[in-house]
């Protein structure tokens, strides 16, 4: 395939997904490897943000998506519906970085830093997308491993939980 067209299906595919999609899955519909894929989609990146349209590609993990440029969402939402915007808690904030910082969490754990129960917040963030299960721990009752979904990536705007900002060390003494 020339170039032109492989860029093109990684754009129909991108776009037709709506959501994230794999590297690996950009690959097998291009014909080439995983790291060709990649090459390819971060030279498609850089042409969109050098012509600053309303469109943009934002990587989250191993995956990408054609999204929105946020400076249009105003105008988004005078033509569609206004999504449901969650206003979090201060608790479920910090139930959210503990697991962000942490994952693969459990539960009990979240609950032995915070020194209460916080099956509500973590609730709540499974309910917003924020937080999924990552696994089960390999002990007795195999209990729900937590993590940071790709929703939480879009939300905060970094690419992976290793973007976050790192703690202060100070404060890791602390507490």
């Amino acid at each position: 395939m020339e170039l032109e067209k492989i860029e093109a299906t990684i754009e129909a595919v991108l776009f037709a997904m709506g959501d994230a999609v794999n590297v690996e899955k950009i690959a097998v519909a291009i014909g080439h490897d995983k790291e060709t894929a990649r090459k390819l989609v971060h030279q498609m990146m850089d042409r969109y943000n050098s012509r600053n349209g309303g469109m943009e590609i934002i990587e989250l993990e191993d995956s990408f998506q054609l999204a929105t440029r946020r400076e249009y969402y105003e105008a988004l939402i005078k033509v569609a519906k206004q999504p449901k915007k969650y206003a979090l808690t201060d608790v479920q904030l910090e139930v959210l970085s503990i697991i962000a910082y942490k994952q693969p969490v459990t539960r009990q754990e979240v609950e032995k830093i915070r020194g209460v129960n916080s099956d509500h917040a973590l609730n709540r963030l499974v309910e917003y997308g924020l937080v999924g299960e990552a696994g089960r721990l390999d002990a007795p009752g195999r209990p729900i491993l937590f993590g940071t979904t790709e929703e939480f990536l879009r939300n905060f705007g970094v690419r992976s939980a290793q973007e976050l900002a790192a703690i202060r060390p100070e404060v890791v003494e602390e507490l």
